[in-house]
């Protein structure tokens, strides 16, 4: 499964739904056998994970470069391998602080007579994990990290747009921990469909929203609570005092990290009106600065498969046939029409109109649509007619602009003069809302995601609560029930 639904020939064989229920089956045993991890084994788990990635990082960085044809190595230890490293250490010395029960008010009179009530967070029992190919390190172990720390084992389902990376995975995992713990599963389409529809405790799945779709159909067989983690099209609003070099310079960093194939990369702009040509000016300066090449540059990544490629070269086509005018920024005037790797340079769009595919489709590439607008609360309504983002960015120091974009629009991700580096903090909650996704993870908010919150009240023998507001029913009782209001 790929994003949009583009297909891809796989050389894996098909595992059988036969045999992905026997896996699932194995990994639940346990939870049915009422044997569920205790915070010392959690924390062995969550530290073998950690080994894992210290141990075999070079490693794991040539297998993403080979997958992808060019990718820095420096570009997967800040996206891929460091995260997962640094979650670790992060939920590690939390742990033990999360675990304990979240204390709860009983209603009176219960807990005047001694009741109590808490929270107990529970492991769900196998939690599925399917994840993409852009960061299939850190959206794969990542998650598996707050999987085990809430005490659950995991079946993963990865990418086979990156064979070398998913084989490694496979591998490493299964000589870090036994197959009762955490399983790893590479096939091709009919795998990944028939993987959706086991009956896992919970899902994890991260792509694209059509693809969800598929997921979320085949889920509902087991009635399996989800979370999904999409994307869509993440606004960047330019407001009309924001300091435009530096600006540009940090959306442009967003949009051509990893080529951009990012699910919370700047997906288009809105520049004040006039705007325009500094924008490009700053654009061109900052490709130059941090690219002088692109062709056989390895800073400048590859996009992952010939179907890509294709695509985000028929989304340029497209605007360009419908009236946009399309800026390519190649500093050194390199001929990419023949080459080893599919790069695309970066490409801004100007004047982009809605029926363009550019606009309709989640970018996932160096292609940059740039819009304007007259009066700020345009962008506003803008947003608010268009699919509910993974991310809102916005540049500029007003107040009111800020305060406007927090509580007219809705977003999974709010972020003011930055982009992408939301993903990293340990303390705020990842997610979307709607379209770009349900449910969200990262640090405690991840805990709680993959654990059930288990209500618990612990009665009290003083007084029978019931006999007070139960048959025979009579002014006395009547008064009691009013009392619980």
């Amino acid at each position: 499964m790929g994003l949009g639904g583009v297909s891809v020939a796989s050389d894996y064989p098909e595992v059988s739904k036969d045999e992905l229920e026997r896996i699932l089956n194995s990994l639940k045993k346990r939870f049915q056998n009422g044997d569920y991890p205790n915070y010392k084994e959690r924390i062995d788990r969550i530290n073998r994970l950690k080994l894992l990635v210290e141990e075999n990082s070079e490693d794991f960085h040539k297998a993403l470069q080979n997958d992808f044809g060019t990718r820095h190595e420096q570009l997967s230890l800040l996206s891929d391998t460091l995260p997962i490293i640094a979650s670790a250490k992060h939920i590690s010395k939390n742990l033990s602080k999360w675990m304990k029960p979240e204390k709860r008010k009983p209603n009176f009179p219960l807990g005047l007579l001694g009741a109590k009530a808490f929270i107990h967070n529970q492991p769900y029992g196998v939690v599925g994990i399917i994840s993409p190919w852009n960061f299939p390190l850190n959206l794969s172990l990542g998650p598996l990290v707050e999987v085990f720390a809430a005490g659950n084992n995991a079946m993963m389902k990865l990418s086979e747009f990156v064979p070398e990376t998913s084989d490694l995975t496979e591998k490493l995992v299964k000589e870090y921990f036994n197959d009762d713990e955490v399983v790893v599963i590479n096939g091709g389409p009919q795998t990944s469909q028939s993987f959706a529809g086991l009956a896992f405790d919970h899902l994890l799945f991260t792509g694209s929203t059509h693809i969800a779709k598929k997921i979320a159909y085949e889920a509902s067989e087991n009635l399996v609570p989800l979370t999904l983690e999409l994307g869509g099209k993440s606004p960047v609003i330019v407001g009309p005092k924001a300091k435009m070099k530096k600006s540009v310079d940090k959306i442009m960093m967003g949009k051509l990290l990893n080529a951009g194939q990012i699910c919370i990369s700047p997906d288009y702009v809105f520049l004040p009106e006039g705007k325009e040509n500094e924008f490009v000016e700053h654009a061109k300066s900052y490709v130059q600065e941090s690219y002088e090449t692109l062709k056989n540059n390895p800073d400048y990544t590859s996009i992952i498969h010939l179907n890509h490629y294709e695509r985000l070269r028929s989304y340029i086509s497209d605007a360009k046939s419908k009236g946009a005018e399309i800026v390519e920024i190649n500093p050194a005037n390199e001929d990419l029409t023949q080459q080893e790797h599919h790069k695309i340079p970066p490409t801004l769009i100007l004047n982009p109109t809605d029926d363009m595919e550019v606009m309709k489709n989640e970018i996932f590439g160096p292609i940059l649509p740039v819009m304007s607008y007259k009066n700020f609360d345009e962008t506003i309504k803008y947003v608010n007619h268009n699919p509910k983002a993974l991310a809102l960015y916005y540049f500029g120091d007003d107040a009111k602009e800020v305060d406007d974009l927090l509580n007219k629009t809705t977003s999974g991700q709010l972020v003011t003069n930055d982009v992408l580096f939301q993903f990293s903090m340990h303390d705020l909650p990842f997610g979307g809302v709607g379209p770009s996704g349900s449910g969200s993870y990262h640090g405690h908010d991840g805990y709680r995601n993959f654990s059930h919150k288990r209500a618990v009240l612990k009665g009290q023998n003083l007084i029978d609560a019931g006999k007070m507001v139960s048959a025979p029913y009579s002014e006395k009782t009547e008064k009691n029930i009013k009392n619980l209001a």
